[in-house]
């Protein structure tokens, strides 16, 4: 087979040269940044350089959005602070009619953000459409759900009949949600959301390579209305910006990198303040003998290559039985081969472009490095020019050592590698290999055994017959990592209770705990043990 036999294909729209979408005009564009938080009078005269991204498509300059300076996040907090007052007043029910208008109004000009989140990262529209889904149904979902998860919570008092107790929540009062670039749309609101309808305010600060998907979000939620003041949104470098976030929030929710997420959880920690962290992975895939190969090979091929492999939950390594193992590896690099390369704003192609030149630079070092130390590229392994500037092809690889970089080191890019395991082996016992404990999955006929060997796996979700997507997208599960793939979950009864305080509001009635003015600590004491022992005979708590 020559090179070019090789080749991946590109979609047939991918000579089109990609510009910025029409309708995004510098009109436009002014109007949401007026929804950046920032007063120039803070800066003496001299506010911070404005920032300009990089359009992965074609490399031309996205816009230019001003940045903020810690002053400004300091002011977004005390606004914040004060529209919050009012909001954790307004009734559940209303909240969530805010959030299910703004719902509403995503689906229906869903179009729009497709294009923003194209144009600011590169990937695939299907992939871009996939935010809007998630972003969806977390929106019906908290907005259905909220006031279920935040009702106050009756339990039985110290003395029962005479003390009366519940547990409430509270906000927590300004959250602070700093998201990255790879899913501006799901990691930049579906916490906002969640933190919003359990009465807090918000800051938000927007990752640099894309505001403008947040800042159209943020417009959005104004239509659907959100009260102006609640949510905020900053902008600017994040060791500038995101650190002042953390050193002025109530609580921190932070999506990154796990060196990131470590050095906001000791900053956190100094302050006294939670931080829920979801950081990176380096997910495992098992195929059992008894595996649907051919299913199997299609479900790795998306866990791996989609958003071109730029999710903290896609598969990097893959353990196949050694009975199955060449009908498999045959068959991801069949489904591989077939995928379509391609930069458009129509479904045309299946992998879109990688978001930088350093992320291209990073993918291309680790399979460069394998490939050095004698590891096989079954498929893929190249840049790709042709298609795009930073378009590189969905690479399979086989022969990989704990010699290599890429053995444990996050790739974060459409790169997975293979790995035989023997008969009487055991592959949890590899999946578990490493610090990181973010996702994982299994690929067996046998559910019964397929669930034993999940509750063994050290990871926050396990997918059976599915390589990501069957738990990420069941909202009313917690989803997140364990190890050095983070703290705390979002989704679920987790994902808004921890933007929230516990508190325990206690009313004692008609006699006092403890001796009464007529009795002496000794009688007190006598007649309390000889009630804890009759309790403990009845099987009361």
């Amino acid at each position: 087979m020559t090179s070019e036999q090789g080749r991946i294909p590109a979609s047939p729209t991918t000579a089109v040269v990609v510009a910025r979408p029409g309708w995004v005009t510098d009109e436009v564009v002014a109007g949401w940044c007026e929804r950046v938080r920032r007063d120039v009078t803070r800066h003496g005269g001299s506010a911070p350089e404005p920032t300009t991204a990089v359009a992965p498509y074609d490399l031309s300059p996205t816009a230019t959005v001003p940045a903020c300076a810690p002053e400004d996040v300091a002011a977004a907090v005390v606004s914040a602070r004060r529209a919050q007052h009012a909001w954790a007043g307004t009734p559940v029910a209303r909240r969530g009619a805010v959030v299910l208008a703004f719902h509403d109004l995503l689906l229906r000009r869903q179009e729009e953000v497709l294009d923003l989140v194209q144009w600011e990262t590169g990937k695939a529209r299907y992939h871009a459409w996939q935010e809007v889904a998630q972003v969806a149904t977390i929106a019906r979902y908290y907005a259905r759900r909220a006031r279920h998860h935040l009702a106050p919570r009756r339990v039985r008092g110290m003395v029962p009949g005479l003390t009366k107790v519940r547990e409430v929540r509270v906000p927590r009062g300004v959250v602070g949600v700093i998201s990255p670039w790879n899913y501006p749309l799901y990691l930049g609101v579906g916490d906002v959301l969640p933190a919003l309808l359990a009465g807090n305010a918000v800051v938000s600060r927007a990752d640099s390579q894309t505001p403008l998907t947040m800042l159209w979000t943020r417009a959005l939620m104004a239509e659907a209305g959100l009260p102006d003041d609640l949510w905020q949104v900053v902008t600017g470098p994040g060791p500038v910006v995101g650190t002042a976030v953390v050193d002025t929030v109530d609580f921190v929710c932070f999506t990154g990198s796990t060196a990131t997420g470590r050095a906001v959880a000791e900053r956190a920690a100094r302050r006294l303040v939670g931080a829920s962290l979801e950081l990176g992975g380096k997910n495992p895939l098992i195929v059992r003998e008894d595996a649907d190969v051919a299913a199997a090979a299609a479900g790795t091929a998306v866990a791996a290559f989609a958003n071109t492999g730029q999710m903290c939950v896609h598969v990097e390594r893959v353990y196949v039985h050694e009975r199955v193992h060449d009908a498999f590896r045959d068959e991801l690099v069949r489904v591989t081969r077939a995928l379509r390369l391609g930069r458009s704003y129509d479904y045309s192609c299946d992998i879109g472009s990688l978001v930088s030149p350093a992320r291209l630079a990073a993918v291309e070092a680790h399979v460069e490095d394998a490939v050095g130390h004698g590891a096989t590229v079954l498929v893929g392994g190249r840049a790709r020019p042709d298609v795009g500037p930073l378009h590189y092809e969905p690479t399979v690889l086989e022969g990989v050592t704990p010699a290599m970089a890429v053995f444990g080191e996050e790739t974060f890019g459409p790169v997975v590698s293979l790995h035989p395991y023997a008969e009487g082996s055991d592959p949890v016992a590899l999946a578990n290999q490493g610090s990181y404990g973010l996702s994982a999955s299994i690929w067996s006929k046998d559910g019964r055994e397929a669930q034993r060997m999940a509750r063994r796996i050290r990871s926050g979700s396990v997918n059976i017959n599915d390589g990501a997507a069957a738990a990420a997208g069941s909202v009313e599960a917690g989803m997140g990592g364990m190890g050095d793939s983070g703290l705390g979950r979002r989704h679920g009864a987790e994902g808004i209770l921890k933007f929230t305080e516990s508190q325990t509001i206690a009313a004692q009635r008609l006699l006092p705990l403890g001796p009464s003015p007529k009795s002496s600590a000794g009688a007190f004491v006598r007649r309390t043990n000889r009630r804890l022992t009759l309790l403990r005979r009845l099987g009361v708590r």
